[in-house]
């Protein structure tokens, strides 16, 4: 009974210092996230932090020393004080593994960023005089009306590029084509060359014939 007791008073107390070390892990989270530009957005950086108190404090109300203390009753018993350390040094350690995971997210996610971009989508949106999209009840239209403009988009790249591809084609075959009429070129002038030079070639010897006689040599 007054083990009882005293486990009641111990998460009494424990449940108070939670509460306050929760108080302090999320003040910490609200320094690290409101950094207040726009009315709006410290609008949604007062609600994030909000919900990141609840759910902070009630995380580690689940991890309260009654609790604690009833899944290692064993050792509970034999050294209360040593436990009520160990389940301090508990939080503590768990409160900073959460306040790192909460910074790092809101780092990488680039939170202050997409509340800016909400922002400009919003005032965007207050300027723009076509009504908003609503959906209409019924998902195929919904989901077609949503992947159309982006297959019409692909559509269009797809034809952009084949328009490059064929222009490019085209500048090549016109290479090819210029390439050919060279080499054509090239070897009517070699067969030109060879003609001229054997035409020269047989000239050469009908002169040397007439020149030099073959019975002039005969004994």
């Amino acid at each position: 009974m007054e083990e009882s007791e005293v486990a009641t008073q111990k998460n009494s107390v424990d449940k108070d210092s939670v509460e306050k070390q929760t108080n302090e892990a999320t003040g910490e989270v609200s320094s690290q996230v409101l950094n207040p530009g726009s009315e709006a957005r410290y609008k949604r950086l007062k609600l994030f932090d909000k919900v990141m108190q609840k759910s902070l404090k009630k995380f580690i109300e689940h991890a309260s020393f009654n609790r604690f203390a009833s899944t290692f009753r064993p050792l509970y018993k034999k050294n209360p004080q040593r436990m009520e350390s160990i389940h301090k040094q508990f939080i503590e350690e768990l409160q900073r593994t959460i306040q790192e995971d909460i910074s790092r997210l809101i780092e990488e996610g680039r939170l202050e960023f997409k509340l800016n971009e909400l922002d400009k989508l919003e005032s965007a949106a207050k300027k723009s005089a076509d009504p908003a999209w609503r959906p209409s009840g019924v998902p195929e239209d919904d989901f077609c009306s949503f992947l159309m403009p982006y297959y019409q988009k692909q559509e269009a790249y797809m034809r952009l590029e084949l328009k490059k591809i064929q222009a490019e084609n085209a500048a090549l075959a016109q290479k090819v084509q210029a390439g050919r009429e060279s080499l054509a070129q090239t070897e009517h002038r070699i067969s030109t060359a060879v003609d001229e030079w054997k035409a020269s070639v047989t000239e050469f010897e009908r002169l040397a014939s007439s020149l030099c006689p073959a019975d002039v040599f005969d004994v």
